[in-house]
């Protein structure tokens, strides 16, 4: 039987023994090996893709949004992008068009792609399901929500955190779940 009150406990090391720690990983090769990668995959997810992205007047962009197919990505006037959101157009023909004064929480991801899973393995080699994704003007997603292709987003709506959202949400409704239901209304201003 394990004895409740004697548990494993986190080592703590001294104050020599974190200086020799941080030594070691300034003269570790691999570390900077691994920097120059985290450098080039912000620039590639994020740097380069921002200058592509169509945005509107005074939008604004955490520095560690993903964006993929960029060029395919319209953003409207006052958005407001929180921390690590992924806005990944489709490779071919997927677009995606958000409204002005969107809200987006942490964590969101719309994706204008994805992989049709029955045409055979692995995944990965399959083609992809392209359809345009648009978020209508006053709209907040908060953290975690998904949003998926084909989805239609109106005007004042809300999307819960977690929500998954494939179809259309009405204008100023309130949706949560996954699937996303239709859970209530916002009021009109």
């Amino acid at each position: 039987m394990n004895d409740p009150v004697s548990g494993a406990h986190k080592r703590r090391l001294n104050l020599l023994q974190r200086g020799l720690r941080l030594l070691g990983s300034i003269f570790d090769p691999r570390a900077w090996f691994h920097l120059f990668k985290i450098v080039n995959y912000y620039n590639y997810t994020h740097v380069a893709p921002k200058r592509e992205v169509r945005f509107g007047k005074n939008a604004n962009v955490s520095p560690d949004t993903v964006f993929s197919n960029p060029s395919r990505i319209v953003i409207g006037d006052r958005v407001r992008i929180g921390s690590r959101c992924h806005i990944w157009a489709g490779p071919q023909d997927g677009h995606i068009h958000i409204g002005n004064d969107v809200l987006f929480g942490p964590e969101v991801m719309i994706t204008a792609a994805t992989y049709r899973y029955n045409d055979g393995s692995p995944v990965t080699e399959q083609a992809m399901k392209e359809d345009d994704v648009v978020i209508g003007d006053d709209v907040w997603l908060a953290t975690r929500a998904v949003i998926l292709p084909g989805a239609r987003i109106g005007n004042g709506a809300i999307v819960a955190a977690g929500a998954v959202v494939r179809g259309v949400v009405p204008e100023f409704a309130i949706v949560a779940g996954s699937p996303a239901r239709i859970v209530g209304t916002r009021k009109r201003a």
